[in-house]
């Protein structure tokens, strides 16, 4: 290859001889230095060894201190989960033995089968022989579920609580209590008028209960907090039937129902309804929900079921939605459904 030409020429650089010399702190300098410069480094380098040794004891204690407050936060803050841990699993226990339901294998319990309702043995005959215990035996204890907290705006009211509870007024009792938060000045005539709504309905203690607060605010969704000890929210109406739903009365709860699949795309055609910006798309909406009830009297058959509480109560809060984009199917069915949820 060829050659190229050197950019800087090669000379020697002469220190100056006017000033005094400084140490020589590169590699080569135990070469350079004299005898008398490497006696004073090497005392230079014992006392910097001692020096390091001190230091390196101090850091140890240091780190020392601070793994000791470490592990102590750290052990504080396991005793505090393990707390929680115990706190739910308590709670689990109740809502189990509310519900009825085995903690060893899923079974339909007789306290399943009365809505509810936990079988309380009288000897130790029955006892051992609690499976066999009748259906609707006079002896029975109720275990009441975990309270719930529902967060709504008042421009988006959660009509399928008082659809509920009116639906189960012989069946089961839901206890709402409402409550309005420091963000919300006004909760609007709506929102005054459910909530009168709500008070009219008779509580009856003698049936299950499960208690609702339900705290106007200013929030974006529709949310309900079913668990005190840890912030799980269950965002949307919808979502909301459905745990109402499945701690509701057996006659409402649907997950053995063969009709399962079709409730629970009923209840997700309605959570699209409610997200819908546009007259059209609504519409679009309403359409779905016409196929899926056919001539059925309801939808999922001839009885009433969670499917129609979230139908019911998305058209409500859907004002522009009026009889004439409703199929006769659909006319005919709100009809039916009124006299149930007697909104």
């Amino acid at each position: 290859m060829y050659e190229l030409k050197t950019l800087l020429p090669q000379f020697e650089i002469k220190l100056p001889t006017c000033m005094y010399a400084l140490k020589n702190v590169s590699l080569g300098a135990d070469t350079l230095a004299g005898a008398s410069t490497s006696s004073c480094t090497r005392k230079a380098n014992a006392n910097a060894a001692a020096t390091c040794a001190l230091d390196l004891d101090s850091l140890g204690r240091q780190i020392q201190q601070l793994l000791k407050g470490e592990t102590s936060t750290v052990a504080a803050r396991q005793e505090k989960v393990l707390k929680q841990l115990e706190d739910l699993k308590a709670q689990l226990g109740q809502m189990r033995a509310g519900l009825g339901v085995c903690g060893k294998t899923i079974q339909h319990t007789t306290a399943f089968q009365n809505g509810g309702l936990k079988e309380v043995p009288t000897n130790s005959r029955d006892t051992l022989q609690t499976n066999h215990v009748k259906p609707h035996c006079s002896l029975a204890k109720q275990v009441p579920l975990q309270d719930v907290v529902i967060n709504g705006h008042p421009n988006f009211i959660p009509y399928a609580l008082l659809a509920l509870k009116n639906a189960w007024q012989k069946l089961y009792t839901i206890d709402v209590k409402t409550f309005t938060h420091s963000t919300m000045a006004d909760i609007g005539p709506a929102a005054r008028e459910f909530e009168a709504n709500l008070a009219k309905v008779p509580v009856n203690p003698s049936l299950p209960k499960i208690n609702v607060t339900l705290i106007w605010k200013n929030c974006e969704h529709t949310e309900m907090i079913s668990s005190p000890t840890m912030y799980v929210p269950i965002y949307g109406e919808v979502n909301i039937i459905r745990y109402l739903g499945r701690v509701g009365p057996a006659e409402y709860r649907y997950e053995g129902s063969p009709l399962c699949n079709e409730i629970d795309l009923v209840l997700d055609i309605c959570y699209q309804l409610l997200r819908c910006n546009t007259h059209k798309t609504q519409v679009a909406m309403v359409r779905l929900l016409d196929k899926r009830l056919q001539q059925q009297q309801f939808f999922g058959g001839t009885q009433i079921s969670v499917a129609d509480i979230g139908v019911y109560s998305s058209l409500i809060r859907m004002p522009t939605i009026t009889d004439k984009d409703l199929t006769p199917a659909l006319v005919a069915w709100r009809k039916r459904a009124k006299l149930v949820v007697q909104i």
